[in-house]
């Protein structure tokens, strides 16, 4: 890279140190004394009418340069040393029209026309410049007349040539030009090149920008021109006016880049971006107008373009930006050398070496310096990312070990530091994965005491005694034969895992334990064995519930839900361990398919309504109904109980007992077109009495069905009652307002408050069987009930006497005066149609029934 600068810097030196300089000498060139004449630009001088003009004018110049004029301009010299001069050049290749006139003895010997205006094949010889082939004889006197006119710079650079030594000396400038263009268009490549790799935008700026001073240079000389489009001299002259905006456009867009203007110097950047937005109109405006407006539109935009661009590096230097100063060294060269060009183009400095040649000297400076400032960014960059790939990796480092903590964390309980539930199942598939063959004895440890043990002792103390039995339990399994670690490293070695802050679990081979039977009772009273805390035995009642690989599951979540299922048995509680067994399991994946069922079942229709009588003692009449729900269809019958329970549970249960009440009214109104007026009484879940808009659904129900107003009993449990005292107790009394009767249903089966028992809106209390059942052996059960029904009385309460089976507890609950009887003594809870078989054969009229 940096032989590559040098190599550089010294073709740009030795391009410019060795451009020759304007005289070589009399004998071979030399620029005539010269006279002119200007015309306007509509004259139609002929040449003889110009040389016999009186408004000829000595030029004092050495060269003819008049700037931005429209006028046509004639020049006349003498042609001297006619035996070596041949050859006039106009150094000058963006005139629009030349004419050319030998005057031999004062007479037009040859005439040429040529110009940029004409296909370069026109020119007599072809050239990048103007050239002017002549011959002269001892005996004659030679003058030349030049007509010049042209809507550009109005400079005309002129000499007269030994043509032997012309084309030696253009020679060598050539030569010297090609490697002014060669370092030119290396440095196009070399960006390019980097472009491509990077994909870095700045670079194919800087490419852009560097081929626009390429153009633009190369219209200036001609060599476009002729190399190029040589037959379209409308292109060359819009490429001629392109190329100026062109180049600042794109410098403009590079600087902008470079220098990161949009972070370093907003203010800039909006000054910038106004500028690069001037350029590109003004190349659009090209198109428009003729080529003197445009070309004097161009320059005088590039000026202060180029002064803009020079003033970006200082004042970027000056805050601190690192590319800053490549970038004042290289634009000041360039800027300098293209304000003394367009200085020159004006007429406001003469045509000499520095005036012809400035953007060229410029322009390769300046490739060179921003060609090391753009190696130097790309180190600094390369510098940068290495630097941001090291506190990258820091990162990461610094990320992993916190990933690794976290990972530690998350696999690991916090209190006793064992591997939790989700690494000892990750562990426990791994190990039946990989050796599928073996049985594996997944064991559970629930210490039942646990709660009591933080009750007395408080959390604090709780957790010290959890961490010292894991390290207890840890150390007696790891000596029982078969054990297999959970988890070992370096640092620790893990034989028990923590599912839960109450639950432990380890691993065995259970053929291995299987043969040591002594070891494993051995362990198992170590278990069992109370942790020493502060002097104090502290008991924890472990149990242990065993599942076995891969009898009782193929997977660690079956495994250790069955192992869990054998620690809750009633073996566990009487041995401190089980193992388990299929036949004992009540926890299956059918009841989840329950769920879906029951949805279905609703939709369906695939319920049903029983209904079992209730019967008043005083008169032997049935008096109602209880509406029990039924699910008809199914290989093993469920319970009610179990159908609400699993309604409420999925929260089926609203529209099940909607679907009851519906049911319910549907049924009391056949039962009233048969002639039995009778209540009807409805179980209602505590769920129920916390949906906001089940009063108003109840109201609306009840009205859409007349004739049923205080017909419709909703039975609610006091054990429900009590989970949402307030809540239950306000929706029962908006029930209550719309004239619907509660019933208090199992009566003494909880613990429900007296309090708060007399002030629901109940005009029903009904006993619980398990007061009923055994009524007329139990002396105790006689008491409670008694008093049960003289409590009910005395606050108005009737009193409904459940699970009455035979005759002598009828006339026992009779004698206490109990109000009425429910049970299997009358019937069975009946399909409708059966209920209204059994009323018609067993109470003919209502009047008339009687029990029996």
């Amino acid at each position: 890279m940096a032989s590559t600068k040098w190599l550089r810097l010294l073709i740009a030196l030795t391009l410019l140190s060795g451009l020759p300089a304007p005289s070589q000498g009399a004998e071979t060139s030399y620029i005539p004394q010269i006279e002119y004449l200007r015309a306007g630009p509509d004259s139609t001088l002929t040449a003889a009418e110009a040389l016999a003009s009186d408004d000829w004018q000595t030029l004092k110049e050495e060269s003819p340069n008049f700037g931005y004029i429209r006028d046509t301009v004639w020049l006349r010299f003498s042609v001297s040393s006619p035996a070596t001069i041949n050859l006039l050049e106009v150094r000058y290749s963006q005139l629009d029209r030349l004419t050319f006139y030998l005057l031999e003895n004062g007479r037009i010997a040859t005439r040429v026309v040529t110009g940029d205006q004409f296909p370069f094949e026109q020119r007599p010889i072809l050239h990048r410049h103007f050239l002017f082939p002549f011959e002269q004889s001892i005996a004659s006197e030679y003058r030349i007349l030049l007509e010049v006119s042209t809507q550009g710079a109005m400079q005309i650079p002129l000499k007269l040539w030994n043509a032997q030594a012309f084309f030696e000396y253009t020679s060598t400038e050539d030569q010297l030009h090609a490697l002014y263009y060669g370092i030119l268009i290396t440095v196009i490549f070399f960006n390019l090149f980097i472009f491509s790799a990077l994909r870095e935008p700045v670079y194919l700026l800087y490419v852009l920008s560097t081929l626009g001073y390429l153009l633009l240079i190369g219209s200036l000389n001609g060599t476009t021109f002729q190399l190029i489009w040589p037959d379209s001299p409308a292109i060359h002259n819009q490429m001629m006016l392109l190329s100026v905006p062109f180049a600042m456009l794109f410098t403009l867009l590079f600087s902008r880049s470079f220098l990161k203007l949009k972070k370093t110097g907003p203010t800039l950047d909006r000054l910038v971006v106004l500028t690069i937005t001037l350029n590109a109109a003004v190349a659009a405006i090209t198109f428009f107008v003729d080529y003197s407006t445009g070309s004097r539109l161009t320059v005088a935009l590039a000026i202060p373009s180029c002064l803009l661009l020079t003033a970006l590096g200082p004042l970027q230097w000056a805050k601190g930006n690192p590319q800053a100063s490549y970038y004042t060294l290289a634009w000041g060269a360039l800027t300098i050398g293209s304000a003394i060009t367009a200085a020159n183009k004006y007429g406001l400095l003469p045509n000499t070496f520095l005036t012809t040649y400035g953007m060229q000297i410029g322009s390769a400076l300046e490739a060179i310096l921003l060609t090391l400032a753009l190696a130097a960014r790309l180190y600094q960059q390369r510098q940068e990312k290495v630097e941001a790939r090291e506190a990258e990796l820091r990162a990461m480092a610094a990320r992993r070990s916190a990933e690794l903590k976290l990972m530690d964390h998350a696999l690991h309980n916090p209190l006793t530091s064992l591997p939790n539930r989700i690494s000892f199942e990750m562990m426990l598939n791994d190990l039946m994965m990989r050796s599928p063959d073996r049985r594996y004895g997944v064991a559970i440890i629930h210490l039942n005491n646990l709660q009591s043990v933080t009750k007395t002792l408080g959390h604090h103390n709780s957790d010290r005694i959890l961490e010292l039995a894991s390290k207890h339990y840890n150390a007696v399994i790891r000596e029982l034969p078969g054990a297999m670690p959970v988890e070992q490293s370096d640092q620790r070695n893990f034989f028990l895992a923590s599912l839960d802050p109450q639950t432990f679990a380890f691993i065995v081979d259970a053929d291995a334990t299987g043969s040591a039977p002594r070891s494993i009772l051995k362990g198992l009273d170590g278990i069992r064995y109370p942790i020493d805390y502060l002097g104090m035995q502290v008991p924890l009642d472990p149990r242990l519930g065993v599942a076995i690989f891969p009898e009782h599951g193929m997977d660690a979540n079956t495994l250790i839900r069955r192992a869990v299922i054998a620690e809750g048995s009633d073996s566990a509680r009487e041995r401190g361990i089980a193992y388990y067994k299929p036949a004992r399991d009540s926890y299956s994946a059918d009841r989840l398919t329950m769920v879906s069922e029951l949805r279905q079942a609703l939709e369906n229709d695939g319920l049903a309504l029983f209904m079992q009588p209730k019967q008043c003692l005083k008169t032997s009449r049935i008096v109602g109904m209880e509406a029990l729900i039924r699910w008809p269809g199914r290989p093993q019958p469920i319970r009610a109980d179990e159908i609400v329970s699993l309604a409420e549970q999925t929260g089926l249960i609203k529209p099940l007992t909607r679907w009851v009440l519906e049911q319910s009214l549907a049924l009391r109104s056949q039962l009233l077109d048969r002639g039995w007026s009778l209540t009807i009484s409805v179980n209602i879940s505590p769920n129920n009495l916390r949906e906001p808009d089940f009063p108003i659904f109840v109201q609306r129900l009840m009205n859409s069905y007349h004739g049923h107003q205080g017909a419709i009993i909703f039975e609610v449990t006091e054990t429900s009652m009590m989970q949402d005292p307030g809540n239950s107790l306000k929706a029962l009394n908006s029930l209550n307002a719309t004239g619907i009767p509660v019933s208090i249903d199992d009566f003494g089966s909880g613990y429900s408050s007296l309090s708060y028992i007399k002030q629901l809106p109940a005009s029903e209390v009904k006993i619980d069987r398990s007061l009923v059942t055994d009524l007329a052996t139990e002396a105790e059960d006689r008491v409670i009930v008694q008093t049960t029904i003289d409590m009910c009385h005395s606050l108005g309460y009737r009193v409904v006497a459940e699970g009455v089976e035979d005759h002598g507890t009828v006339d026992l609950l009779r004698d206490m005066g109990c109000d009425m009887i429910q049970g299997y003594l009358l019937t069975p809870p009946l399909p409708f149609d059966e209920l209204l078989a059994w009323l018609g054969r067993n109470h003919q009229q209502p009047d008339e029934r009687k029990l029996g």
